[in-house]
């Protein structure tokens, strides 16, 4: 019988206390380390210099803040700029006497008022040229003052620019194309047991290459207040992938593995938190993307395992990504890998000598 994702997902507060339930049973709930979107579940305090750190870097701080603040931002550069220039060149008619004596030759042409000084400065910096308001050869102040505005100008201009381009080519809009499955799988693969999940590209153009990491992070807090982090790397048996088609991750749940010991029971009461990403380059544009989420023990499901999304026509494959989070259910005895691995070689029958004559085994017979 097929069972989705969503089914697993259905969690319920048991006994009004710190856990979950599924369909396999309760589990300890604790605060994300990584959200399932890849984000760190994380808010710093008390840095030193935060503010000048993020001033020092504006280029990051502002490719980073979100787009109407970005907007706000550019806003007001530009506006800020005009009304700046244009109070120069109101002061500079003022102290030249072009707002007192009409008939007096201007510095600037047609700017005997601040809206005039502020539309020249407009025009100027935006190179918009109506032809009415315009530079005299009479004040070398104000040339310079326009020249510096016309500098700071392309400045402005060119900063915008590489930032809009720089968010549209974020690294974090590319990883929202890839995903992860919803949840990890525990099954049987070439008889010892694995821990695995679905790894896809949304899109039609595919990754040059693709790395796959995985580690199990498990959060210890201690009566004082004091939370102990402990990190431990899975070995993934393929790392390496070209995702042109969804992929299944592997970890073989060996001696090594820090789940080695752990059965469906040990499960529902471990707190631990599997984080893992896929590192990969885009083929289009060459840069180095990174997509992460993490797995709680309510989001691992024993006994389970994902559909099969790849067919096979004559001309193409194809890949039906409506069952990319679908999972069955598979026959797996709820025991850890250690006790499974215990259990298989005990079943395994004796093998003869291999020095012993033909009558001592059919004596042993």
């Amino acid at each position: 019988m097929n069972s989705s994702t969503a089914q697993y997902s259905n969690i319920q507060h048991c006994n009004n206390d710190l856990s979950v339930c599924t369909d396999d049973g309760c589990y300890s709930k604790k605060r994300r380390y990584v959200r399932k979107d890849g984000s760190c579940n994380m808010i710093f305090r008390h840095v030193p210099g935060e503010w000048l750190l993020y001033v020092t870097d504006i280029f990051t701080t502002l490719v980073e803040i979100r787009w109407r603040v970005m907007f706000l931002t550019f806003a007001l550069s530009y506006i800020l700029s005009w009304l700046f220039f244009g109070i120069l060149f109101w002061i500079i008619a003022l102290a030249h006497g072009d707002v007192k004596d009409p008939t007096n030759e201007p510095c600037v042409y047609e700017v005997r008022s601040f809206t005039a000084a502020f539309l020249f400065s407009l025009e100027t910096q935006t190179t918009i040229g109506y032809g009415a308001r315009g530079m005299s050869e009479n004040c070398m102040l104000a040339i310079i003052i326009v020249t510096i505005q016309d500098i700071i100008s392309v400045f402005i201009d060119t900063f915008i620019i590489g930032i809009v381009i720089a968010k549209m080519a974020s690294a974090r809009k590319r990883a929202q194309t890839v995903g992860f499955s919803n949840t990890a799988v525990i099954n049987l693969r070439n008889g010892h047991l694995c821990l695995s999940w679905r790894v896809g590209d949304f899109r039609r153009n595919h990754i040059v290459e693709g790395t796959a990491h995985a580690q199990l992070v498990r959060q210890i807090a201690h009566m004082t207040g004091k939370v102990d982090i402990s990190y431990h790397d899975l070995e993934i048996q393929n790392n390496h992938v070209i995702l042109a088609t969804p992929t299944t991750i592997v970890h073989k749940i060996g001696p090594s593995s820090p789940m080695y010991k752990t059965s469906l029971q040990d499960l529902r009461r471990d707190s631990f938190e599997l984080v893992v990403s896929f590192t990969y380059t885009d083929d289009c544009t060459g840069i180095l993307h990174q997509t992460r989420t993490s797995y709680t023990p309510s989001e691992i499901l024993w006994g389970q395992q994902f559909q099969e999304m790849l067919r096979v026509n004559r001309k193409h494959y194809r890949v039906d990504y409506a069952l990319f989070h679908q999972t069955i259910k598979v026959p797996l005895l709820e025991i850890s890998a250690e006790e499974y691995e215990l259990k298989k070689h005990s079943a395994c029958p004796k093998h003869e000598p291999q020095n012993a004559s033909p009558s001592e085994v059919s004596q042993e017979l």
